[in-house]
Order: C-alpha cells, then sequence, then structure tokens
C-alpha cells in the first residue's frame, strides 16, 4: 500500500533522514519505533505532504506522491493524527469532527459519524462541549475520531499514547487494534516499544534518522 524508497528529508541545509526503505501492507499494523528526534515525525510530515523531501520516492498504491501537495495526499486517502492532538480548542467535539471529514468524506459524513461514536462512544456524550475541555485521553479519541471522518485508507498514528495515564495507553493500543480489525490499515509511529510490536505484524527501528533494524513483531520483541 505505501512504498519508500530510498528517503532524504530535512529542513532546510539540516538533513534528518538519511536513506529510509519502508512499506506497510494493506490491513496491516506496521509500527515505527525510536526515541525522541529520531526522525519519526519528519517522515510522517513527508509522507503526509507538509514538507517535500530532498529525494528518494513515496509511493501510494502504486502512486508516486513523493512531493505531492498536502490536500492531494489526503484525497487519496492518507491521514495523520498528528503527534499533540492539535484539535482546535474553542470549537465543539461536534465541530471538530465536522472539519475532519472536511476534504474527503462529505458525502458519507453522517455514516462516519455513526463510525466514529461506535468506536468512541464517550464523544457523542460530548458533542456540544468545547473540545479543549477534555480530558487528555478524550482529546486523543477526538484527535483519531476527525481522522476517521475523512475516510482513511491508510491512518498514520502519530505518537497516540503520549501523555495518557496507563490505564488509558491499554485502552488506545486496544482501540488501535480494533481500527485494524476492521479492516483499517495503520502506520503506528510510537516510542513504547512493548505494547506496539503487541500488536504490529511488522516494525522498523529508526535512529539518527537510518532504519537500523527492522523485521515481523514478534522476532523484534524477543530481540
Amino acid at each position: 500500500m505505501l512504498e519508500i524508497r530510498n528517503l532524504h528529508a530535512g529542513y532546510g541545509k539540516m538533513k534528518v533522514l538519511h536513506g529510509i526503505d519502508l512499506d506497510v501492507g494493506t490491513d496491516e499494523i506496521v509500527a515505527l519505533l525510536g526515541s525522541n528526534g529520531a526522525g519519526k515525525s519528519t517522515l510522517n510530515n513527508n509522507i503526509s505532504g507538509l514538507y517535500k523531501p530532498i529525494s528518494g520516492e513515496i509511493s501510494f498504491e502504486n502512486i508516486d506522491i513523493t512531493g505531492l501537495p498536502s490536500e492531494k495526499v489526503i484525497d487519496l486517502g492518507i491521514i495523520q493524527v498528528p503527534e499533540g492532538r492539535r484539535i482546535f480548542p474553542n470549537m465543539t467535539v461536534y465541530e471538530n469532527l465536522e472539519l475532519g471529514g472536511y476534504r474527503r468524506g462529505k458525502g458519507i459524513r453522517k455514516k462516519n459519524i455513526e463510525w466514529v461514536v461506535g468506536v468512541f462512544p464517550r464523544l457523542s456524550e460530548r458533542f456540544s462541549q468545547m473540545a479543549g475541555t477534555l480530558s487528555g485521553g478524550e482529546q486523543q479519541m477526538l484527535a483519531i475520531g476527525r481522522a476517521m471522518m475523512a475516510d482513511p485508507r491508510l491512518l498514520i498514528l502519530d505518537e497516540p499514547s503520549l501523555g495518557l495515564a496507563p490505564l488509558l495507553v491499554d485502552e488506545m493500543f486496544t482501540l488501535i487494534q480494533d481500527l485494524n480489525n476492521s479492516g483499517l490499515s495503520i502506520f503506528l509511529v510510537e516510542q513504547n516499544v512493548m505494547q506496539s510490536l503487541e500488536i504490529a505484524a511488522r516494525a522498523y527501528v529508526i535512529e539518527n534518522g537510518r532504519v537500523v533494524l527492522y523485521g515481523d513483531a514478534d522476532s523484534l520483541l524477543n530481540d
């Protein structure tokens, strides 16, 4: 579904990614593991069209999307939930969800609202509440729900467990697995190694902008 070949990327003269090769297959959870500053979010933002790579190739379902503007990437069904949630705090929960379907998924907004509240029933109780007043866990649910409104084909989750209480972390990973079981392909970018490997099919470990280890999740879990 997603193929990345020899990707080099950075910001201005500062190079962050050095020859990344990575694949995500249909209906898979693939994890990208690494510490802060390893280059995980830079990779996400190049896939999502927020930045243009220096060189290399990114393709999605055999379409070359290297350097494609972010709105065109969204049109193809690649939807990112960014690190830090980045919800709209002064808008209601329902308004945040509506905005998620602004570019893609307009015609099936009602169906996707039902999908979101089926996965996150707590959100339906807070439709009229300002998003900034939600708890951290609820804000993460809203961020993922907003992405679901765009009818994703590939969902990129950037640090979904960051800042959550341990009990909520367990709940979040269960929800991610449930989304995958419903047929959604997921690229999971995390620092939480153990729980990511427990739900992923395959994983890559990134360090200083280079993939230093990759393989099936069970093998890496025992490494």
